[in-house]
């Protein structure tokens, strides 16, 4: 996957048929893969992650449904004048699955694990602005500074650099908490013998066959979870698995709607029950290498925009997004509601390459995944740069050597992100700029393949991080949507589409809104799922 929202998600939920809530029940979720590991410091794909979240918690956490903050673990926080030092204040009489009470110690502890680059967590990157973290990475200190414990409810968090995001990456798996004493028994095998703070704890995992979860009853959020048990059912093909739930033998599609079912299923009114939809915080874009000519002149850059039929894109992925105007997707505080963005004007694209010194256009090279759809995709924007005289080759890979191309100084001249398209590690509106577009990120193996830098607008989107305060809220997300427009203007890269997630679930299930497509539970919420 590929990282501060503050507006509702309206995602569009159509539950079953009206029934009431029921405490308790068995539900059934199906996956063609098995589940990789349960350790929250190291699993962050979208199969584990959300039943990573059931199994544990951290400090902070999001309103189901919606990308509103508020403490979970934590009862409540300060920040400091300096926007620098955070303190929790922990929630008392927190039991981990094995009975013991939670401590913060066991904050600090989980922390370092996540940092300690022995456990080999792919989430290290987002806490090194931990004051001391890099000393402790490096092996300069046995513990991390900037993390203290004053006494056992108490927990201070130094930052090296005022981080608005911070609060975010609280909610993040990464910083879950664990057991010392868990981690230490089970070693490398901790991931599958998980012991957390969640709604869930483990009951049984048969590898290759099916993982069950069950209530936690001491769990610290009273009347939750609803739901008696989880079971997750591993080996089910994906066409296999919607009979099985057509047939009251399934609950939920884990690898969501199969793709050659998906308009015959969604097009049917009978199934309007089975279907709960919502947007990601997703985007799918093409890139231009601002590196190597013609693409480091800004108006053949302006021209590509303005020569990509976006709906017609979003015709051959059967009408799962919307077009996109900029980086920033809708539900992303920063996206900007009155930017319409470069119109598909290819006589307009046509003019501006001629302005460019280009008036018979072209040869270059278009880097795409061999998945489908993203060959077809592919085609489809090469068919349209031809109409205006930019002869794109087509070169499909694997999606390893894609990234590999992308991510070379004077590389790939274009990719589309594909099955890389850039979705919210969390909601804050830096993730979309930091890793993909900021000039630190344009480096040999980095994932900014536009090698875009402009250090003016690094320098406005620190100040903007830098804004931690709550009364900074407003203008710091006004400061963001200033910087994308300006990204926006230079035009290294052709926002495309916006996805929609799609999830089938039988009509026995209900849930609040957002409980089915909620991105901060990928894809999800079963704390909050019940049978009607």
């Amino acid at each position: 996957m590929k990282s501060l929202r503050t507006c509702v998600l309206g995602a569009l939920l159509l539950f079953g048929a009206a029934g009431a809530q029921e405490r308790g029940g068995s539900i059934v979720v199906t996956y063609k893969d098995d589940i990789s590991t349960l350790d929250p410091a190291i699993g962050y794909d979208w199969q584990n992650f959300s039943i990573i979240k059931a199994m544990f918690s951290g400090l902070m956490d999001y309103e189901p449904g919606t990308a509103e903050l508020v403490p979970n673990l934590a009862t409540d926080y300060t920040v400091s004048d300096d926007g620098k030092t955070y303190t929790f204040t922990l929630r008392e009489g927190v039991l981990f699955h094995n009975g013991r009470e939670l401590t913060a110690e066991d904050v600090k502890y989980s922390l370092e694990r996540t940092l300690d680059p022995a456990t080999r967590s792919p989430g290290q990157g987002f806490y090194l602005g931990i004051e001391g973290a890099q000393a402790f990475v490096d092996g300069e200190a046995d513990a991390v500074s900037g993390i203290r414990v004053p006494d056992p409810t108490t927990v201070e968090i130094t930052l090296s650099e005022p981080s608005a995001p911070f609060l975010h990456l609280m909610a993040l798996n990464f910083s879950f908490v664990v057991p010392q004493e868990e981690v230490e028994r089970y070693g490398e095998d901790f991931g599958r013998n998980p012991v957390g703070t969640g709604a869930f704890k483990l009951r049984e995992w048969q590898l290759g066959q099916r993982l069950v979860i069950e209530r936690n009853p001491d769990y610290f959020h009273e009347g939750l979870p609803h739901l008696d048990e989880v079971i997750y059912e591993v080996g089910v093909e994906p066409t296999v698995a919607l009979l099985r739930l057509q047939r009251g033998q399934a609950d939920i599609l884990g690898d969501g709607v199969p793709p050659a079912q998906f308009v015959s299923l969604t097009s049917n009114p009978a199934n309007e029950q089975l279907i709960a939809s919502g947007s990601q915080l997703q985007t799918g874009y093409l890139t231009l290498n601002t590196n190597v000519a013609p693409f480091d002149n800004v108006k053949v850059r302006r021209a590509v925009n303005m020569a990509v039929n976006k709906e017609r894109v979003v015709q051959l992925i059967n009408g799962r997004a919307t077009p996109a105007t900029q980086p920033l997707p809708p539900l992303m505080p920063g996206y900007d509601d009155a930017y319409t963005g470069y119109a598909y004007d290819p006589e307009g694209a046509k003019a501006l390459l001629a302005e460019a010194g280009f008036p018979d256009g072209f040869a270059t090279q278009l880097y795409a995944t061999n998945t489908d759809p993203n060959p077809r995709i592919a085609q489809a924007i090469q068919q349209d740069l031809a109409a205006v005289g930019i002869d794109a080759e087509l070169r499909t890979q694997a999606q390893s050597t894609v990234i590999a191309a992308g991510g070379e100084q004077g590389g790939a001249p274009m990719v589309w992100s594909g099955g890389m398209a850039w979705i919210a590690d969390y909601p804050d509106p830096s993730n979309f700029y930091w890793p993909i577009l900021s000039c630190s990120a344009a480096t040999q193996g980095g994932w900014n393949w536009a090698w875009y830098c402009n250090e003016e607008l690094d320098a406005q989107a620190t100040a903007a991080d830098a804004m931690v305060q709550p009364d900074q809220a407003e203008a710091r997300v006004a400061a963001w949507r200033d910087i994308y427009a300006q990204v926006m203007d230079d035009a290294p890269w052709v926002p495309v589409f916006n996805e929609t997630r799609y999830t089938v679930h039988s009509a026995r299930l209900g849930g609040p809104e957002g409980a089915f497509v909620d991105p901060t539970h990928t894809p999800v919420d079963y704390e909050h799922v019940y049978v009607q």
